[in-house]
């Protein structure tokens, strides 16, 4: 069962599994319209390109990029999925502070979300998350 971290399987499984938490898990307060770009897939040709809404409260996770973004974030793959499924912050700023992180935009927005304090049901969807990825 486990998929590729980002592949349509893997994106339709979290999709059913943010479904199950949608009730549970407080609303985030951090509103933010991200864009990212994905880049070094181990599968398919190119970059992925990928969003992340929080401005209704709840995360919004999926493929292609919104209007009017708050920022865009440039990373390679092994970052993201450190990021997003590890939940490693030291991950992230090694990356950063190695130039593999590249932020357009309104750099505040993405540290308010990084800030959020995760609460159980949070942290158990996080580990739904992790046992679907390869």
């Amino acid at each position: 069962m486990p998929y590729p971290f980002l592949s349509d399987e893997w994106i339709e499984s979290a999709h059913a599994i943010r479904a199950e938490f949608k009730d549970r898990t407080p609303p985030i307060d951090h509103p933010v319209r991200m864009n990212l770009v994905v880049t070094e897939l181990p599968f398919g040709d190119g970059d992925l390109q990928a969003h992340v809404v929080t401005t209704a409260g709840e995360l919004d996770v999926d493929k292609g990029h919104v209007e009017d973004a708050d920022l865009t974030v440039t990373l390679d793959y092994a970052t993201a999925k450190a990021l997003l499924v590890d939940r490693n912050p030291q991950a992230g700023m090694q990356a950063f502070m190695a130039g593999r992180i590249r932020v357009d935009g309104d750099m505040s927005k993405l540290m308010s979300i990084q800030m959020a304090t995760p609460d159980e049901d949070s942290q158990e969807m996080a580990e739904r998350l992790r046992a679907i990825t390869e």
